[in-house]
């Protein structure tokens, strides 16, 4: 599946600890790239045997995404990257009437906030060298409203007009800045849904595909947009939902 396209490319990936985000990890590992993960724990062994497997370098550095001043510092003490992968992210669940203004708070910094944040101070080194991709995790809730989870929504809502915003002024400077926006996927994230199998088979009845998505299917978009193939691939929010947006 993957090549040495990324071959010399250095890549950060937020929220690399398991699901989607360590399958990105790994698969722009197989594809060449060194890759730095950040978030408050340590790879995953197997993360870090694929990369001495590979022949790769495989950092990771601690950091708080509802912080801005560690998130400053991260971005500080690794320096200039060729790809940065937003994926890190959380959702929190309310009834809208009693949403508590703190947890509304807490997702908008860690899915929008944050994003912003990373994508300013890794993407000042790009647009300088004249090149670099950055592409972020949006959701089907980009264009869809969603039950029970209006910050979640409104933050995923938020990252695709962030990615169109930040396009526009990059674009011609050498920076592809685009999102994947995953449908289902068999991650802890969606445990509840999973376990639930009336709701189970509904959702999977919905998805033309007839599965749901691995974090692989996921992880390979990511890379596609990572590589020259996608040079021409701007401003771009690209669903992996096995068909649901067209059902």
């Amino acid at each position: 599946m993957f090549d040495s396209t990324l071959s010399g490319r250095t890549a950060v990936v937020t929220g690399a600890s398991r699901g989607i985000g360590e399958a990105i990890a790994g698969a722009l590992l197989r594809s060449g790239a060194d890759v730095t993960t950040l978030q408050r724990s340590a790879p995953s062994p197997d993360l870090q045997q694929l990369a001495a497997d590979e022949g790769r370098a495989l950092a990771h550095v601690a950091v708080d995404f509802a912080d801005a001043a560690s998130i400053r510092d991260a971005i500080d003490t690794i320096g200039a990257v060729d790809i940065l992968v937003n994926n890190a992210g959380t959702q929190i669940r309310h009834d809208s009437v009693a949403f508590p203004l703190e947890d509304f708070n807490r997702v908008m910094a860690i899915n929008t906030s944050a994003v912003f944040q990373l994508s300013q101070g890794f993407g000042a080194h790009m647009v300088e060298r004249g090149q670099g991709k950055i592409v972020t995790l949006a959701s089907l809730l980009s264009f869809q409203g969603g039950m029970r989870v209006p910050a979640y929504a409104a933050s995923k809502g938020a990252v695709a007009q962030l990615v169109k915003a930040l396009s526009n002024e990059w674009a011609g400077r050498g920076v592809n800045v685009n999102a994947i926006a995953p449908g289902y996927v068999e991650t802890e994230m969606n445990e509840a849904l999973l376990a639930d199998a009336e709701r189970f088979r509904q959702l999977s009845e919905r998805i033309p595909a007839g599965r749901w998505a691995r974090p692989e299917d996921i992880a390979s978009a990511v890379v596609f947009l990572c590589t020259p193939y996608a040079d021409y691939i701007h401003g771009t929010v690209l669903p992996v939902d096995g068909g649901w947006l067209g059902r």
